[in-house]
């Protein structure tokens, strides 16, 4: 019986280790979706950090839609199609300044890595949304509508957010190309004005959101864990 006990006891003892190694591994903490997150819930909270978009039949809300219309009639037609074309992007939109190492298949942890990146910053962008309401151009103005219309709210800008988000951690891999990713990352949310997808305001909103979560995430054990990582995975395709 005593035997019994010792080695129910020890048992115990080793499942309560496994399941301690198991919590600390930074790459086994799992969001609500069962992928990893590196964001805290409800970090960063843009109630704090942005000052509310413009109000309705404000002045300056009238001068907002009128950067968008103006924009919107100075597009051509070859411009619209490169930001109709960035409806969905991803880190591969960076390739042309990184260079044919950032290929997809080709940096497996790098890739998955910039997914959840993108993610967590497209979650963060979401909650955001909800809480200001604030509708796109082509709502309040119908005349701008074109294309497949979202039905989802406009400040922040996601697109703004999540390219930023991407060029700015882009540039801790790569701080040769940090200024040429970042420009392709402000392009990339400005092109959503062309379209009348979002006002001017929507994407500077968007790029301050993305410094305070690019911040948030450093702070976080996993991510500093997978970006050496890509980092290590990036050096080695490199030699």
């Amino acid at each position: 019986m005593r035997a019994v006990r010792k080695l129910t006891h020890h048992s115990a003892a080793v499942l309560l280790l496994l399941a301690g190694l198991w919590l600390a591994s930074p790459a086994r903490s799992l969001g609500a979706e069962g992928t990893l997150h590196y964001l805290p819930e409800g970090r960063p909270d843009a109630a704090v950090l942005l000052a509310p978009p413009p109000l309705a039949h404000s002045a300056e809300q009238a001068a907002d839609l009128a950067a968008v219309a103006a924009a919107s009639r100075a597009c051509t037609t070859n411009e619209a199609a490169v930001a109709f074309g960035e409806k969905k992007f991803s880190v591969f939109n960076f390739t042309p300044v990184i260079g044919a190492c950032l290929q997809p298949g080709k940096l497996p942890k790098t890739e998955a890595f910039f997914e959840r990146v993108q993610k967590d910053a497209a979650i963060a962008t979401d909650a955001a949304k909800e809480y200001w309401k604030r509708p796109r151009p082509f709502t309040v103005d119908p005349s701008l509508a074109s294309g497949k219309l979202e039905k989802s709210f406009g400040y922040p800008s996601g697109h703004a957010t999540e390219a930023m988000v991407l060029a700015l951690v882009l540039g801790e891999l790569f701080p040769e190309q940090r200024e040429a990713v970042t420009a392709i990352g402000r392009d990339i949310g400005w092109h959503r004005v062309w379209i009348a997808r979002h006002y001017p305001t929507d994407i500077f909103a968007g790029r301050v959101f993305a410094q305070a979560i690019v911040r948030e995430m450093k702070a976080d054990p996993r991510f500093q864990h997978d970006l050496a990582e890509a980092k290590a995975e990036i050096e080695t395709r490199a030699r």
